[in-house]
């Protein structure tokens, strides 16, 4: 069966690089400081979930895979104008490489679903935070030394998370919706 413009490489490699600049352009909100933590609440977490919910684990991983290395070359493409390495060595640096988990995570459950529900995406986004905090907490526990605290302090970040995954599950939902079969098993299948 011929490839569609949809299914060949070149459209893979747009949606990818697309992604991590559409996760970029998150980043010009700036993050908020509470607790004393060092790691700040972000609009840009958003992000990775979207990208597994609508792009699936592998091109989803991939725009977070692009996204935080061109960050870690200097590009201030994070929330609040962070670039280089200081991020991902910082208090932050375990929820900004759990943000791959989470993307991998998010795309991974998506993927194997014939057809994506609102229900199912609500899961599959919350699974993908789930993923981001396995790796961010005890990151930040093993920067402050107490696993505790670290844990304690990641709380604050639990009720805006919750909101984002209504919204990544929601828009991720409009979006299956419109281009039914196009990110989905079923629509590999039969491109």
């Amino acid at each position: 069966m011929p490839k569609t413009p949809a299914s060949l490489p070149a459209a893979d490699l747009a949606r990818t690089v697309v992604f991590a600049a559409f996760i970029a352009v998150l980043g010009l909100f700036p993050g908020l400081y509470l607790g004393g933590s060092g790691v700040p609440i972000v609009v840009q977490n958003i992000g990775p979930m979207l990208a597994g919910a609508i792009l699936g684990a592998r091109r989803g991983t991939a725009s977070v895979v692009l996204l935080l290395a061109l960050t870690a070359i200097g590009l201030p493409l994070l929330s609040g104008g962070r670039g280089g390495i200081g991020p991902f060595i910082g208090p932050s640096g375990g929820f900004l490489y759990g943000w791959i988990l989470s993307a991998f995570v998010t795309g991974l459950i998506v993927g194997r679903l014939r057809k994506p529900n609102l229900a199912w995406l609500l899961l599959a986004c919350l699974a993908g935070v789930v993923a981001d905090y396995v790796i961010g907490i005890p990151y930040l526990g093993f920067y402050t030394g107490h696993m505790g605290t670290a844990f304690v302090q990641s709380m604050v970040f639990v009720p805006g998370d919750l909101v984002k995954v209504v919204i990544a599950a929601l828009v991720a939902s409009v979006v299956h919706r419109a281009l039914p079969g196009r990110f989905t098993k079923a629509g590999a299948r039969s491109e």
